[in-house]
């Protein structure tokens, strides 16, 4: 896929704009969006990479527009995840319901510099090192493993990292989050940070995380720089909404890890599979290519992940109603 340097600079130009957008409403007026607006804005990003996606279809073809979608869905699965982190982390350091959409834009947009730091490596290690993948395949399956082994999470379950620690110790922070701002000043003139800043370091740590798990991801279903980038920019978009969307449903979701770690597991031994087809490591079949290795066309792939990321939804979705009836019961009892 041969992608000019006009295309990239308005495709970054107009999501730019976009995310100038969402920064002019957060600036203007912080506050806890209805449920009426959060649906429309994530109607329109979904839109927006529904409709991007038929771009590519008719500008690339049918097998670019299918690793585009394949990898959307896939990035927004984790980011998604990525959700019940933020979730733990606000109600870990008790932030305001009016500022957390703040909270959630600046995660997100530290989430997006850092994705875009990891695909360029990522496309530069790829061109020159073939065998990376191995390492990618390997990085998946063991995260998925990862996944499995977690149970539900709540705030008590969040451990501050060694940044976190340093920053309450060494910084002087207000006990008050005031009027949302990373600094206050007392009514002695002294100036202080506030609890946001630990909250955006916490925040930032955590995207950087994220940011390990989803590029290799990514680079399991397309090798095409543009197609990683967009896809990475369009799950991100909308998450801010999507949050206050989804509300109490986030924590509905209980079996969404187990879909995860399926859909991650998939992927890798998808990577291993490719390592193998293009394989230049001598201790490997000689350094030869391994023709037996099985080819998963990006078509089955993305039923697979839309079946597997359905049947967890649905499966949890179940749960939580079984379990509300039965708690009601023992209520009544």
């Amino acid at each position: 896929m041969i992608v000019s340097a006009w295309v990239w600079i308005a495709t970054l130009v107009a999501l730019v704009a976009v995310l100038a957008v969402d920064l002019l409403i957060i600036g203007r007026r912080p506050h806890e969006p209805s449920m009426k607006e959060s649906g429309a804005w994530v109607a329109f990003y979904v839109g927006l990479a529904v409709l991007f996606g038929v771009g590519v279809w008719i500008v690339a073809g049918g097998s670019y527009a299918g690793e585009f979608y394949t990898g959307w869905l896939t990035e927004y699965s984790l980011s998604v995840d990525n959700l019940f982190v933020f979730v733990i982390i606000m109600a870990r350091f008790a932030v305001p319901r009016q500022f957390q959409q703040k909270v959630l834009l600046i995660g997100i947009v530290l989430a997006l510099v850092m994705r875009g730091l990891f695909i360029a490596a990522g496309a530069a290690m790829i061109t020159q090192f073939s065998w990376v993948f191995y390492i990618f395949g390997a990085f998946l399956v063991y995260t998925a493993v990862t996944l499995l082994k977690e149970g539900e999470a709540d705030a008590s379950d969040f451990k501050e990292n060694v940044l976190i620690r340093w920053a309450k110790r060494a910084l002087p922070v207000s006990s008050s989050f005031g009027s949302g701002r990373l600094t206050t000043v007392t009514s002695a003139g002294k100036r202080l940070f506030t609890p946001m800043l630990i909250v955006m370091i916490a925040i930032g740590t955590t995207d950087l995380l994220f940011a390990l798990d989803s590029i290799p991801a990514i680079f399991g279903i397309t090798k095409e720089p543009y197609l990683v980038f967009t896809a990475n920019v369009f799950a991100l978009m909308g998450l801010r909404q999507l949050y206050f969307l989804l509300g109490g449903l986030l924590e509905r979701l209980v079996y969404l890890n187990y879909g995860l770690a399926a859909v991650l597991a998939f992927i890798g031994v998808k990577l291993f599979s490719e390592a193998l087809h293009t394989n230049t490591l001598p201790f490997i079949n000689g350094g030869a290519g391994v023709d037996w290795a099985p080819e998963i066309s990006i078509w089955l792939s993305l039923l697979i992940i839309i079946g597997t990321l359905a049947f967890a939804t649905l499966a949890s979705l179940a749960k939580s109603s079984r379990d509300r009836k039965r708690e009601l019961n023992h209520a009544k009892a």
